[in-house]
């Protein structure tokens, strides 16, 4: 019974006043603390079961439940991730805020949950990349030395503010930078370029902007970086490869900076530490990448053009979902 007994000490950390409690009936306490508490759920109390194997029953059952829907949320991300080629938080961070809905994480803990568990999910792929492009010499070293500093900075601010901010500053920088970035994908083509290349008077805002909006949203910085490099008139295989090094300065200090803001913060659901939730990201990693395969073999089905514009459309009705519940809040 240990695996239960550790199971029940971490729920009765990670749960108070939670679901848990609604279905089993009874508040988590020690037989000194009083009586359990009232309004118990007849279906998951059993006359015949002690509350020590009634509370065993409903830790197992909600584990179980976690990993299937993990499971699926890791397929679903993966594919979608492979569909559209980018591996980051605008695809993840949508499905894991449905799977921690359904798991009735807190909504105030939600948006940071799903925030520090994409960026721990983004650092195996970044680095892989930033190291496949390496190899071709198309990183920007120097560009990447100049927004080091600043972008780190950024990510530091934006898992400071993460520990703090309500849930709608979340949900707004991701509406921002989703729009923004569908506005960019459908129309990329007719926009003008800035010039020939990123001017050093702009790399110090850029980079704060990039690593606090990123670190806030639980995306790589990829994206924005692409966006404003190919803005100021870099190639294209430039940009990628020197997003890619950027993915790997926002997700490994933001995904640090996450663990410490909400290392003591009730309500999160098990195996987390802090603002990552372990559980997700080895269940979604294995089902994501082997996902991500086949989204990747029916993209090639499917014209470049086609796929931007159904990403974007995708990000549309992300933002539509995020604008909803902002305006219901």
């Amino acid at each position: 019974m240990a695996p239960f007994n550790f199971a029940q000490s971490f729920f009765e950390r990670a749960f108070a006043r939670s679901h848990v409690e609604a279905r089993a009936g009874f508040m988590f306490h020690h037989p000194s603390s009083g009586p359990p508490a009232r309004n118990v759920d007849p279906r998951a109390v059993s006359p015949g079961r002690s509350p020590k194997r009634q509370m065993e029953f409903v830790v197992l059952s909600d584990l179980i439940l976690l990993a299937l829907i993990l499971v699926a949320a890791g397929s679903l991300s993966g594919f979608l991730a492979g569909v559209f080629g980018v591996g980051g938080g605008t695809v993840v961070v949508p499905v894991l805020y449905e799977v921690f809905v359904m798991l009735d994480v807190p909504d105030e803990l939600r948006m940071p949950l799903c925030a520090g568990t994409s960026l721990a999910l983004i650092i195996p792929t970044s680095i892989a990349s930033f190291t496949s492009h390496r190899k071709t010499d198309a990183v920007n070293f120097d560009l990447l030395r100049l927004w080091s500093v600043p972008i780190i900075a950024g990510v530091i601010g934006g898992t400071v503010l993460a520990r703090y901010a309500p849930a709608a500053v979340f949900k707004t920088v991701f509406v921002l930078v989703a729009l923004l970035t569908a506005v960019w994908l459908i129309f990329r083509d007719r926009l003008p370029t800035l010039g020939q290349d990123v001017p050093r008077h702009l790399r110090l805002p850029y980079g704060l902007t990039i690593g606090l909006s990123a670190s806030l949203i639980g995306i790589g910085g990829g994206i924005l970086s692409n966006m404003i490099m190919t803005f100021h008139g870099r190639a294209i295989h430039e940009s990628i490869a020197t997003s890619a090094g950027v993915g790997v300065m926002v997700s490994i200090p933001g995904a640090l900076g996450y663990v410490m803001a909400g290392w003591d913060r009730m309500g999160l659901p098990p195996f987390s530490l802090g603002f990552v939730s372990t559980a997700a990201v080895l269940a979604l990693m294995p089902t994501g990448f082997l996902a991500a395969s086949l989204g990747a073999r029916f993209a090639h089905h499917v014209s470049r053009r086609r796929l931007e514009l159904c990403f974007a459309t995708y990000l549309i009705m992300v933002c539509g979902q995020f604008g909803a519940s902002l305006a219901l809040a």
